[in-house]
């Protein structure tokens, strides 16, 4: 049980939806890859990893994203967590519900950097519960920054005739 990296390499832009899952709260961003930048969204309440779909059906209604990318919390050996295998199950829920392709990415020190943000941009005074959704928007432009290599990588070089 996995979810793909990356689609199929295309130069078609896209606009995703990204989540910090947690079995306690997730972190919501949106984001599209024709800039390569992300917004923090909201922070959804979870019960034990279950949010509430609703909620997540209003997001997706607003603000209409083609792909969803689901931040992949691996141990910081490279082993997979506990919370891995939960996250992953979360982005196939994603997929079959909402019927857009999922894909995830290495998480490792995203809320790291999240409260390292939070804390330089607000001298420290946004609470940690609140950091998810920076999480999640940190998630998703490193997805957009490893998509964008991807397709430097895949497309062919210019020759001169």
């Amino acid at each position: 049980m996995s979810l793909d990296s990356f689609p199929a390499i295309s130069n078609k832009p896209v606009s995703a939806l990204a989540f910090d899952y947690g079995t306690q709260r997730i972190g919501v961003a949106f984001g599209q890859s024709l800039s390569s930048t992300a917004e923090a969204v909201t922070v959804l309440k979870a019960k034990d990893g279950i949010p509430n779909w609703e909620q997540i059906g209003a997001l997706i209604d607003r603000w209409q994203p083609d792909i969803f990318v689901v931040g992949l919390p691996y141990n910081l050996d490279g082993s997979e967590s506990e919370l891995l295998v939960r996250a992953i199950k979360f982005g196939n829920r994603l997929n079959g519900r909402f019927n857009k392709p999922c894909y995830g990415i290495d998480e490792r020190l995203s809320s790291k950097a999240a409260i390292e943000q939070v804390v330089a941009q607000n001298s420290g005074t946004r609470k940690r519960a609140a950091i998810d959704d920076i999480a999640a928007q940190i998630i998703l432009e490193n997805w957009f920054t490893e998509l964008n290599l991807q397709i430097r990588v895949t497309e062919p070089e210019n020759e001169l005739p």
